[in-house]
């Protein structure tokens, strides 16, 4: 399958169809009272902090992922991965961490961080096998111990 990964504004009408999709997928996978879904802003993407992309297969855009910076560090952290249910298992998720990391070397970022979810096994998958590697729980995340796993990678 051909994937074209793009730059895309946080505010387009894919982003927001895959941002959806997302917050549905996390609302049903942690309903407990005071899950957090944790969000992005369109500041944490702009040109020189981070990046926003969209991958597009057949000229339908089937997955997101975003590269932020960490609090004016050389650290960036991926937010937002999402695929959509009908593409998974085709190395689109692997391909938007490769094209997320590519950004953070190019933002000039020397080490990669991330949260993901306790019962996203398949998340979990992903990362491991990409190298990343469990860290303690970091900034917002600290008050989500029993949802929330972290990792990262140096670059």
């Amino acid at each position: 399958m051909a994937l074209d990964i793009r730059r895309a504004s946080l505010s387009s009408p894919d982003a927001s169809r895959l941002i959806t999709a997302l917050n549905a997928e996390l609302t049903a996978t942690f309903p407990e009272p005071g899950a957090t879904h944790f969000s992005l802003s369109r500041e944490q993407v702009a040109e020189g902090d981070g990046a926003f992309l969209i991958v597009y297969a057949g000229g339908e855009a089937v997955g997101c992922g975003a590269i932020r910076r960490v609090d004016g560090t050389e650290r960036g952290e991926i937010k937002r991965m999402f695929v959509t249910p009908a593409c998974r298992g085709e190395g689109i998720g692997r391909a938007i961490v490769a094209a997320l990391e590519d950004e953070a070397r190019r933002l000039g970022f020397s080490e990669v961080v991330l949260e993901t979810g306790t019962r996203l096994p398949a998340a979990i998958a992903l990362y491991e096998s990409s190298g990343y590697a469990r860290i303690p729980l970091f900034g917002e995340y600290s008050q989500s111990p029993d949802t929330s796993l972290c990792y990262g990678k140096t670059l």
